[in-house]
């Protein structure tokens, strides 16, 4: 018997989930094989330019498992490709996660989407973990930074309605830049933190290596020990403390008394992902179908570009991007030097960077 791991708001929180779920079973090496993680396919613009919650008619080549109809999923392998002209990098996870990759689809609405994960639940054989990266599932919709709730909330009220005990993980508070950490350690007071050892951190080693996911990163290298500030594209700066490296457990009932977008979910249960869409955007004024808040982020996205090969005229403009921080990542990193996601496995030789993190000081 096995647990089923869900990343809460898709993007890059598979990569922390598998970290999550390394520590959570007491199992870091993985000797009892990988675990089931279910996520949107929801990627930031420089991802896909679509911008959309994908669905499985988006994708070629997706594993059909678990049930006929409704209750049915799909699995993601390396071999899964989007078609054009969405991006995903759910195939490259696939390859590069020591865990089996589910697709979120909420395209039937809610109530299909709660079946999926009963299903998907069914299939590991054990209780559900919530897992978010960086605590906006916590969120109470009025947040100044706030940026993307409805994923959260819609993941929420899903396992809510499966019936299935249900466990929420708070990953690293703060570091996705959308909830201050003063404010969500408050939330969280009553809970006790377990942190990740390096082993589980290894486990992600891969993927952490490629891909552009900030708040991922971030709790990986708090983990590892890095504190201090760190320069993000998310936001203008984040900081790495002693409270980043934990993983903070919660009743889900305890959860949805946090969120209100997740409760009026489960109490009016609309019909079709656009109705819930507009529950989402109602509460929060932050339109629910869109992968983050226009203007929240506030940088147009890079040109294709060539990595530079000088290490130390990089590391000096980098180190002049940074303001002062003591570490950037290398989203960021890229993004200051007009590179892509893309490139940054190019910019990590060039740098000799081998951590989520590069340290400027």
């Amino acid at each position: 018997m096995s647990d089923l791991y869900v990343a809460a708001g898709g993007g890059g929180d598979p990569v922390g989930t598998l970290i999550a779920a390394r520590a959570l079973t007491g199992d870091p090496a993985g000797r009892a094989g990988p675990p089931l993680v279910a996520t949107y396919a929801w990627e930031r613009p420089e991802v896909d330019p679509t911008a959309a919650l994908l669905g499985a008619g988006d994708f070629e080549g997706l594993v059909r498992e678990g049930a006929a109809g409704g209750g049915g999923f799909g699995a993601f392998t390396a071999a899964t490709r989007v078609r054009p002209t969405a991006g995903s990098t759910m195939p490259a996870l696939a390859r590069d996660l020591p865990a089996r990759l589910l697709l979120l689809d909420p395209a039937g609405g809610l109530a299909a989407l709660a079946r999926q994960i009963a299903s998907m639940a069914a299939a590991a054989g054990g209780r559900i973990h919530v897992v978010d990266i960086g605590g906006d599932v916590l969120t109470h919709g009025d947040e100044p930074a706030l940026c993307s709730p409805f994923g959260d909330a819609l993941t929420l009220a899903a396992c809510r309605l499966t019936g299935v005990p249900t466990t929420v993980h708070v990953a690293g508070p703060g570091l996705d830049g959308e909830i201050e950490e003063r404010t969500l350690l408050e939330r969280l007071a009553t809970s006790r933190p377990l942190v990740p050892d390096r082993d589980a951190v290894a486990a992600a080693a891969r993927a952490l290596a490629w891909h552009p996911s900030e708040a991922s990163a971030l709790w990986a290298a708090a983990v590892l020990g890095a504190r201090g500030t760190v320069r993000t594209v998310g936001s203008s700066a984040i900081r790495l403390t002693d409270a980043s490296p934990g993983l903070y457990p919660l009743p889900l009932e305890e959860a949805l008394g946090h969120n209100p977008v997740a409760r009026a979910l489960v109490e009016e249960r609309p019909a079709t992902l656009r109705a819930a869409a507009d529950v989402s955007h109602r509460l929060t004024n932050i339109p629910g179908l869109e992968s983050e808040h226009p203007g929240a982020r506030g940088q147009n996205p890079p040109v294709e570009g060539m990595p530079p090969a000088d290490r130390d005229r990089t590391m000096k403009s980098l180190r002049a991007a940074a303001d002062g921080a003591d570490h950037i990542t290398l989203r960021y990193a890229a993004r200051t030097l007009g590179l892509t996601w893309r490139d940054i496995p190019a910019l990590r030789t060039v740098l000799g960077s081998h951590t989520p993190l590069l340290r400027l000081t």
